[in-house]
């Protein structure tokens, strides 16, 4: 699987209930994710998109937020000049579930 199949995929709506991904099934999924993310403490994943200048950052923001409202799982967003900064978690767990990996997958489809 690749980061363009976990784009693919549909976020699953988390009820809680559940562990957070740790070990062998947070490294294969950041694998297939690839393209400059970063796994912090098994607990989220980050990953900072640099523009030319604030529009483009905006204008990135705002796409960003459209496929977090169509999928349903909201990443927090630090919107600067020529910069944003995306991290990601389950916040019903505090962890990591594959739908952390597959939002993040479809964030990259919005460059």
């Amino acid at each position: 699987m690749t980061s363009c199949t976990l784009a693919n995929k549909e976020c699953i709506p988390c009820r809680g209930g559940i562990p957070p991904l740790k070990g062998a099934a947070v490294q294969d999924l950041h694998a297939q994710l690839g393209n400059g993310w970063t796994v912090i403490t098994e607990h989220h994943l980050e990953k900072e998109f640099t523009f030319k200048n604030f529009r483009e950052a905006l204008d990135f923001t705002n796409r960003v937020g459209a496929i977090a409202e169509q999928q349903h799982h909201h990443p927090d967003l630090q919107l600067g000049w020529g910069r944003v900064n995306v991290l990601i978690w389950t916040h019903k767990i505090d962890g990591l579930t594959e739908s952390d990996f597959v939002l993040a997958a479809k964030i990259d489809t919005a460059l």
